[in-house]
């Protein structure tokens, strides 16, 4: 736990994440709140985001963006249908084990459950092994499928925590094709984080169709100094080839030259919807999930 008003909430608070317990997202619960949390296992991402727009649960976590696969696209683009707010973050080092149930070894193994994201990011190692891979929508979803079915030509790459969950054998440990394997997840609420000197800001917007208009948006933050550190396009879904920009830069949207340079933003652009300001996750070190 490492943001102040985190230590003020009443406890324990309910936090909604896609996927089964033992899943990465759950994880990142503890990793932000601490261990006095009711952790809320959710079949999508939308149902996530649901759930803390209506207030069933307090905050949400949802992954963003892996340091070797990219972006979770779909989750960005739940941003502009939902009203939530980005109140946190937190970075967390993935290290991805191939698991089975007791009893299977290597040879036995034909089929490969996982997350789609969880399997581009063990490529290298699965295309030695051969076997088919069949894509899921969670990691520790993976791992409780192929115990409820008993199944013993299959595995499922997941967390070590999540086979000790489930009380499953390790086959291979650190499988991912890059040791560098971080995933980023946001914290959702219903209200973003006050002001701690050291925040960033994630925001939408969309620019006019017109030459040098992205140029003149991201002059609004160059000319006052503001450091950007995230920026990417998503298809608008309305016109072909025009786009919605995701960006993050340092700062908290009430201090003056922040705000200033969403102001400038709103002239240049079509639309902007600030997603929230929250204090940047501490730097990645040796967090291992």
């Amino acid at each position: 736990m490492h943001v102040s008003w985190v230590k003020n909430l009443k406890r324990p608070v309910k936090v909604a994440f896609q996927g089964e317990i033992g899943a990465y997202s759950e994880s990142a619960i503890y990793e932000f709140f601490g261990q006095d949390v009711q952790p809320v296992p959710c079949k999508r991402f939308i149902d996530v985001f649901r759930r803390v727009e209506s207030g069933e649960t307090e905050f949400g976590v949802v992954p963003v963006e892996n340091s070797l696969e990219g972006s979770v696209t779909q989750v960005y683009d739940l941003f502009l249908e939902h009203d939530v707010k980005v109140c946190g973050e937190v970075i967390l080092k993935i290290v991805h084990c191939l698991i089975a149930n007791p009893g299977v070894d290597f040879g036995s193994i034909k089929v490969i459950f996982s997350h789609p994201q969880a399997l581009g990011q063990c490529r290298n190692f699965l295309e030695r092994l051969g076997c088919e891979l069949i894509s899921t929508y969670d990691t520790a979803g993976s791992v409780k499928l192929i115990k409820e079915r008993g199944m013993l030509d299959a595995a499922a790459i997941a967390s070590e925590r999540c086979a000790e969950i489930y009380n499953m054998k390790i086959l291979a440990r650190d499988i991912a094709d890059n040791p560098n394997n971080y995933t980023r997840f946001f914290i959702l609420s219903t209200f973003d984080a006050p002001p701690t000197g050291n925040d960033k800001t994630s925001i939408i917007f969309s620019t006019r169709h017109v030459p040098g208009a992205l140029y003149r948006a991201l002059g609004e933050f160059a000319s006052r100094g503001i450091n950007l550190t995230k920026i990417e396009s998503r298809p608008t879904r309305q016109k072909p080839w025009e786009y919605n920009f995701y960006l993050d830069f340092e700062g908290h949207r009430t201090e003056a030259k922040c705000a200033e340079a969403l102001e400038g933003l709103k002239a240049n652009a079509l639309f902007v919807k600030i997603l929230g300001s929250y204090p940047k996750a501490p730097e990645i070190g040796n967090t291992t999930i």
